[in-house]
């Protein structure tokens, strides 16, 4: 019997229930022959006039062996008789699991892709030809002489199928089996670093298979990148030469009918699409779960890096060892002390991320740092046909951005965007083969689909940490991204520039550079304010990195972002980077000066503190310590001031994190000092050795203090 994993393949279908292969038990013998002639005719009537483009002689085969059982069922059911022998029924219910497999086959060689359907050719073959063995078994076990009233010519058709059925074998079509090959050939010259014969693509994909335009191209391109995302571990061909097939294919896409502007010009980029990347926000927003294993249980993302350390837990590698660095000697979840500070790469569960990720759609791209060859799932690693195809894309796709029309290079950069979504080698060879300078022109079009397209694709270029140094040398290009951060055609790509404007930022000597370019903060600040929840968490994040260059705070109090950063302290997603990046401004005088002037920033701090997330709280009293102690008496005051604010420190130095309850201490210590602590903390500091409040004894680290990871992850779109 066929196997169930045929039918999984079929993506762009709903997958058939269990009562689909079970016979009914509650029909009548007339019942049940009426339904299989119902069956049978719908099945004929459907396929016997369809056109098959591979498994043709296999599929007609089938046809004309349903045909003969329809002949046999619209007999009996046009005879009088309506006793069967048993046997004769349990023939039918076998036939009835037989046709609907039959029809789940056949539909699946109408509506696949082509280029699937010639991958998938020995298996497909063996489906049909299991199908066949099992419909010869049945008819050797059916009681042809025993249904009475059988007239001659009905028995003797029965009887021939009977013995075709015998003397069938597994069938393959040779010119079927020579497109697959030659295909394959393809795939060869591009691992082998050359690229094919421009005539013989066009033979192939045009002469032989009949894809004759983009619109074609791209289902197929679309289809097998779906078998991509759904690859069983068993099925053949591996995850890594389908990539190699999806680059083959784009590559010929372009080549062969260039560059229509299909569902481009139709406006269609100006719809709204979830993004999917590596920062949590998007992942929740596709409603993907992370399994809980698979979360740092420092930083609480998806791990890419994981470490065994010696107690046996498993953390991300920049996690742990920032935690090391920090001087702790203990395991963060056991408390255990380390015996040893030496980190193991968790390849097992690495490898199991990695699978999960492609099962999810979820782009992974291990640190760069990593030995990907070396250690990396073997499936998801890219071949050099691969690379070189896609290579030989972005070479096309750059001569468009050049020298194309207008829908050309709309076109052209909305398949960078894409090229660029996966795989550092895409977004190197993408960036150094000439991108940027043609996207940074293309950031000011007046066509909006343009405009998103390509403040995406220099977005996802950006995440490759060595992109960066070229996007920011290419003159005039910051000012165009800050440009449609303010001023941008559409919501998404005012919402990309703010991620590229934060991924920049990574890099500690862009941080002036990007906070000093005209209305970058400002904007900054209103998308803060104004923005969609998305939009919202692109601006913090950015205003916190910026806020961690010390020479950036009189620029971020003059364009407003504190203000914005206050007010963002009571929106739920973004409130816990807001209280850092205030944290870190008010470490300056004059931050401290700006923050104290803000009506609504203790209390909102003190709400945090009261009703935030754990890392929430840790950022909202160490910027309240921040605040008092380079605000002065005067802000030290205001705080001292908040009634419910002893209760919060007593809560913190018993149930805070390792940090918060080092901060809550710190700012007990701090009261103390002043003239009216014993009005409000009278005996709180007894029985703990709180730190003090000299600058000396301040991490010499200006962010150090601040419970906001610097390795946000970046979305890819």
């Amino acid at each position: 019997m066929a196997t169930a994993a045929i039918f999984s393949s079929l993506r762009r279908r709903r997958s058939p229930s269990l009562e689909a292969f079970l016979a009914p038990v509650d029909l009548t013998d007339v019942a049940l022959v009426q339904t299989l002639a119902t069956i049978s005719a719908e099945l004929v009537s459907k396929f016997s006039d369809k056109s098959f483009y591979f498994q043709r002689k296999n599929s007609r085969s089938l046809i004309r062996k349903i045909e003969v059982f329809l002949v046999l069922l619209d007999y009996l059911k046009d005879s009088a008789s309506a006793n069967l022998p048993s046997t004769a029924l349990l023939c039918f219910k076998e036939l009835y699991l037989l046709l609907y497999r039959s029809k789940i086959l056949l539909d699946y060689c109408a509506k696949s892709s082509k280029l699937w359907l010639l991958l998938q050719n020995h298996s497909i073959s063996g489906h049909f030809h299991d199908l066949n063995q099992e419909i010869s078994t049945l008819l050797d076990v059916f009681p042809l002489n025993d249904v009475v009233e059988l007239s001659d010519d009905v028995k003797e058709q029965i009887e021939l199928l009977q013995r075709q059925s015998r003397r069938a074998r597994l069938f393959i079509d040779e010119k079927d089996e020579c497109l697959r090959i030659r295909f394959f050939g393809f795939l060869n010259v591009f691992e082998n670093g050359k690229v094919p014969n421009s005539e013989e693509l066009r033979s192939f994909f045009v002469g032989r298979l009949g894809i004759k335009d983009a619109k074609s191209c791209r289902v197929e391109i679309e289809f097998l990148e779906e078998q991509i995302v759904n690859h069983e571990g068993d099925v053949e061909p591996t995850v890594s030469v389908l990539n190699g097939f999806v680059a083959l294919t784009r590559y010929c896409r372009f080549l062969l009918f260039g560059f229509e502007e299909d569902e481009v010009g139709s406006g269609i980029g100006s719809v709204r699409r979830p993004r999917k990347g590596l920062i949590m926000q998007e992942i929740a927003e596709t409603f993907i779960t992370i399994p809980k294993d698979f979360c740092c249980p420092i930083s609480l993302d998806l791990m890419r890096d994981p470490v065994i350390i010696a107690t046996g837990q498993t953390y991300e590698r920049s996690s742990i060892a920032r935690w090391m660095e920090e001087g702790h000697c203990s395991c963060p979840k056991t408390g255990q002390m380390l015996v040893h500070t030496r980190l193991v790469s968790n390849r097992a569960l690495r490898n199991l991320i990695m699978q999960w990720c492609i099962a999810h759609g979820v782009p992974f791209d291990p640190p760069e740092t990593m030995d990907v060859s070396a250690e990396s799932f073997a499936a998801a690693a890219p071949t050099r046909a691969a690379l070189e195809a896609n290579r030989a894309t972005a070479a096309l796709l750059i001569q468009q951005l050049a020298n194309g029309s207008q829908g050309a290079m709309t076109v052209a950069a909305r398949e960078i965007r894409l090229l660029a979504k996966t795989g550092r080698e895409n977004r190197a060879f993408i960036a150094e083969a000439g991108a940027i300078p043609h996207l940074r022109k293309l950031l000011l079009s007046v066509n909006p689909v343009a405009q998103e397209n390509s403040v995406t694709a220099m977005l996802n270029l950006s995440i490759y940490d060595k992109n960066k140094s070229r996007i920011m040398d290419e003159e005039g290009c910051l000012g165009s991204i800050v440009e449609v951060l303010r001023f941008g055609h559409t919501t998404e790509a005012r919402e990309n520039a703010a991620a590229t404007l934060f991924s920049l930022s990574a890099v500690h000597d862009y941080k002036k550079r990007i906070a000093d370019e005209e209305g970058a903060v400002e904007a900054l600040a209103g998308l803060l304010r104004e923005g969609t929840p998305r939009g919202k968490k692109d601006a913090v994040t950015a205003l916190f990195n910026l806020s961690t260059h010390t020479d950036n705070c009189v620029r971020m109090i003059g364009a407003g972002a504190v203000t914005a950063l206050v007010g963002a302290l009571g929106t739920e997603g973004v409130a816990e980077e807001a209280a850092g990046a205030l944290a870190l401004v008010v470490r300056q005088p004059v931050g401290a000066e700006a923050v104290g002037n803000e009506e609504m920033a203790v209390a909102g701090l003190i709400a945090m503190m009261r009703c935030g997330t754990p890392r929430g709280k840790e950022n909202a009293v160490a910027a309240l310590l921040e605040l008092c102690r380079s605000g002065g008496a005067a802000a030290t005051e205001r705080v001292v001031k908040v009634p419910m604010l002893a209760g919060l420190l007593q809560t913190l130095l018993f149930t805070g994190t390792k940090r918060a309850r080092r901060k809550a201490a710190s700012l007990a210590r701090v009261f103390q000092r002043c003239e009216n602590a014993a009005l409000h903390f009278g005996g709180l500091g007894v029985g703990y050795a709180f730190a003090g409040n000299s600058a000396a004894n301040r991490d010499s680290s200006f962010a150090g203090d601040v419970s906001v990871p610097m390795s946000i992850s970046v979305h890819v779109l």
